[in-house]
């Protein structure tokens, strides 16, 4: 490697995994450089979540970030690990920083057959991670009144008055924003995925009721794709088409898969459960974080897997599943491998991947999967017997 990749450790049993996979899959094969950082949430209040910003920085300035599984602090979690204050997402501090779309697509095996009996191929989930619910204000009202929602420039002049509801009993209200900066840098990063992975780009919203919100998300789409991809996607043989998401939703539960469905910041955080659990599991589903300048940020799309976690530190064995940590590496140094024009590091992530499809196709598997495999004779095993495998059948690819 010349470039380094930024290593962004995490927490609990994704933690335990991480350092597994160095050590038996990643370590022995490649010379790593990697500028380190340790996300985990220990480090985070030693440096009072400065070392999250760095890290961010850091994926800026290299342009591809691997990522291990970090908690989100709730109240338990500020007792449990004595915090000083309730630290924001990681995630979302990423996301800000990076100005990165999301995206999710599960790792699919033979033995494993989606619900949906004709999807043949993968969907990636395209998450415009910014604003709306996640970011909005609310206020539960507590009595009867008038909730309106104003706007006024930054001269003090009010632009906007309109009536939201007069309540007669208590209610709740909520008010969220999104920002044009964000939409175009989410349609971009979404119309450069798409053509990168030379598959169809979905868009779906509710712009027959939202006339203004979701039809301006509509309108941004439209108006990229006509002025700069257009012709690209063309040449590509792809196409890009927009439509509302309850017809898309029922679009793709007909369809083969095979393409990429952008969905806006609620829609994209449900659907990309929905896809993941219709196609096997959370835990065989990768995310990469995109920015619109063409930077990367790859992990699992799942948590700290926390309940295994206090199992291990019980002395219990775990059958956790490491494939999307694996994938995250994997699709990091394939990623690096193209920035830097290095054939020998995208070949061994390529290998990489083929021997955990070789080691899962011979029925080795971890406990969340052998329940859901088909045609083939399992054999469940633990996290560390797992990868030792994985090992094997690498050693196997690297050595032909």
């Amino acid at each position: 490697m010349t470039t380094p990749l930024v290593e962004l450790d995490g927490d609990e049993m994704t933690r335990i995994l991480w350092q597994m996979i160095k050590d038996d899959l990643i370590l022995p094969f490649v010379d790593l450089k990697a500028e380190y950082y340790d996300l985990g949430l220990v480090h985070r209040e030693e440096t009072k979540d400065a070392v999250t910003y760095e890290a961010a920085h850091a994926i800026a300035k290299y342009g591809v970030g691997v990522k291990c599984a970090t908690i989100t602090p709730n109240e338990l979690r500020m007792s449990e690990y004595n915090l000083s204050e309730k630290y924001k997402s990681p995630n979302g501090t990423l996301r800000a920083i990076l100005d990165g779309t999301v995206f999710r697509t599960p790792i699919c095996i033979d033995s494993i057959k989606p619900v949906v009996k004709n999807w043949k191929k993968p969907i990636t989930i395209a998450r415009h991670a910014y604003g709306d619910v996640y970011k909005a204000t609310e206020y539960r009202v507590g009595e009867e009144g008038k909730a309106e929602l104003v706007f006024t420039d930054k001269n003090g002049n009010e632009k906007f008055r309109e009536t939201i509801y007069d309540f007669e009993c208590p209610g709740v209200i909520q008010g969220m924003y999104n920002k044009d900066s964000s939409i175009k840098s989410f349609a971009r990063a979404c119309f450069e995925y798409a053509l990168d992975a030379k598959e169809d780009l979905w868009f779906s919203s509710k712009d027959t009721i939202s006339k203004s919100y979701d039809q301006h998300f509509r309108d941004v789409f439209e108006e990229i794709f006509e002025k700069e991809y257009k012709d690209a996607f063309e040449k590509a043989g792809i196409t890009y088409f927009y439509t509302l998401i309850d017809d898309a939703i029922a679009r793709v539960v007909r369809s083969e898969g095979g393409f990429v469905w952008a969905c806006k910041n609620y829609d994209g955080d449900v659907m990309s459960d929905m896809i993941s659990t219709a196609f096997g599991s959370l835990a065989m589903m990768t995310s990469v974080l995109v920015s619109p300048d063409g930077k990367y940020e790859y992990e699992a799309a799942h948590g700290t897997v926390t309940r295994h976690y206090y199992k291990y530190l019980e002395g219990e064995e775990t059958s956790t599943n490491p494939m999307a940590t694996i994938f995250a590496w994997s699709g990091a140094f394939k990623k690096r491998g193209e920035l830097d024009n290095n054939q020998e590091l995208v070949n061994y992530a390529t290998s990489l991947e083929q021997a955990c499809f070789d080691t899962l196709n011979s029925g080795v598997m971890t406990k969340d999967l052998v329940h859901l495999a088909e045609g083939i004779e399992t054999k469940q095993v633990n996290s560390k017997d797992f990868i030792k495998e994985i090992k094997k059948n690498l050693e196997a690819i690297l050595s032909k």
